[in-house]
């Protein structure tokens, strides 16, 4: 069995919005969801330098402006 992920927003336990379309008929679904709680503040430090030096060799500033470029090529259409 194959699996498919969308984006979806569920408020007070009905189905407000899917990003993109579901099949038809019944589907069995796994939720998996993030909490909303307050970090304070050691989480994220740790979260930080878990991931630091993932991404030393990248250029943000040349990789954001490729990004912006290749979203904008596609305006006039």
């Amino acid at each position: 069995m194959g699996h498919k992920i969308v984006e979806a927003i569920i408020e007070d336990g009905h189905l407000k919005h899917v990003e993109g379309k579901l099949p038809p008929g019944k589907i069995k679904v796994h939720l998996i969801y993030d909490l909303e709680e307050p970090s304070d503040g050691t989480e994220i430090m740790k979260i930080l330098g878990e991931t630091s030096g993932i991404y030393k060799d990248i250029d943000a500033e040349r990789e954001a402006r490729n990004l912006r470029q290749e979203w904008e090529r596609n305006l006039d259409k």
